[in-house]
């Protein structure tokens, strides 16, 4: 099993826990946070850096 899939399966195992263990509201700000820091990150990029990061994505889908 290589990394990439124990790190993904780790992730997982903890968001269940995560679900069982943390009140709905809780687990409903940690959610909006984990989807708003990469949005906010790529946001605060300039508009170069912002086709060099969507470039990077096409070169990688095509491989």
């Amino acid at each position: 099993m290589s990394s990439k899939t124990k790190v993904v399966l780790g992730g997982v195992a903890l968001g269940l826990i995560a679900l069982w263990l943390i009140p709905g509201w809780i687990l409903t700000l940690v959610v909006l946070g984990v989807i708003a820091v990469p949005v906010a990150a790529y946001l605060l990029l300039d508009p170069s850096q912002r086709r060099r990061v969507r470039a990077q994505g096409r070169k990688r889908l095509g491989a």
